[in-house]
């Protein structure tokens, strides 16, 4: 599929040839959610932690005799029947994470953009260069009509630029090596650059 290629100031910079096994596949929801699922599990930390009955600050001495109270049977306060007790299984720091095969997640990163360029949603600059200057890279990005936006390059980011769009709104920046499922999903728009098309295809064959 043929797409114009533009300028950061609006004008016209030729056209690119976008393979159609990358970005002409049609979208299937059911990948796409098993990846952004494995990739949001990955992040979370998982650090919640409660005291069991050996952690909580109490004596371990028995709280009244065996027999004769007429109440229950009982040992130390730590036990998790009373107030300020240990937990009983409660949670404890673990990974949430879970596997998915390495083609799933590759065949996700292609649907992924498959559906932005099926929306009408990816757009394709010449180069994403600046002085680091954040108003004027923030007035460009305005003049664009680019509100939530994300910015894949080449295998880095120009300095410039990442200084110059670390404070808009809306607008992220990855080197291609970062392109990922949930990041593409998350913006209205998908904006690559010639090198960024370039690493994205040779990362995907």
């Amino acid at each position: 599929m043929k797409l114009d290629v533009i300028k950061l100031d609006g004008g016209k910079a030729g056209s690119v040839d976008l393979g159609e096994d990358i970005f002409g596949l049609d979208p299937r929801a059911d990948i796409l959610h098993r990846v952004v699922r494995w990739q949001r599990n990955k992040a979370q930390q998982g650090t919640h932690k409660v005291k069991t009955r050996s952690e909580v600050s109490y004596s371990t001495k028995k709280i009244y005799r065996q027999k004769g109270t007429g109440g229950a049977r009982h040992g130390a306060r730590s036990a998790p029947i009373f107030r300020k007790g240990g937990i009983y299984k409660g949670p404890v720091p673990r990974s949430h994470a879970h596997d998915l095969p390495k083609k799933v997640r590759m065949l996700g990163l292609k649907h992924a953009l498959s559906a932005k360029a099926k929306a009408g949603e990816l757009v394709v600059i010449d180069t994403a260069e600046a002085e680091g200057k954040t108003a004027a890279l923030a007035k460009q990005v305005r003049d664009l009509g680019w509100k939530r936006a994300l910015v894949i390059d080449g295998a880095a980011v120009n300095e410039g630029f990442a200084k110059a769009a670390r404070n808009i709104e809306g607008l992220d920046v990855l080197p291609s090596v970062g392109a990922n499922v949930y990041d593409i999903l998350k913006r209205d728009t998908l904006v690559l650059t010639k090198a960024g098309v370039e690493a994205l295809e040779a990362r995907l064959k």
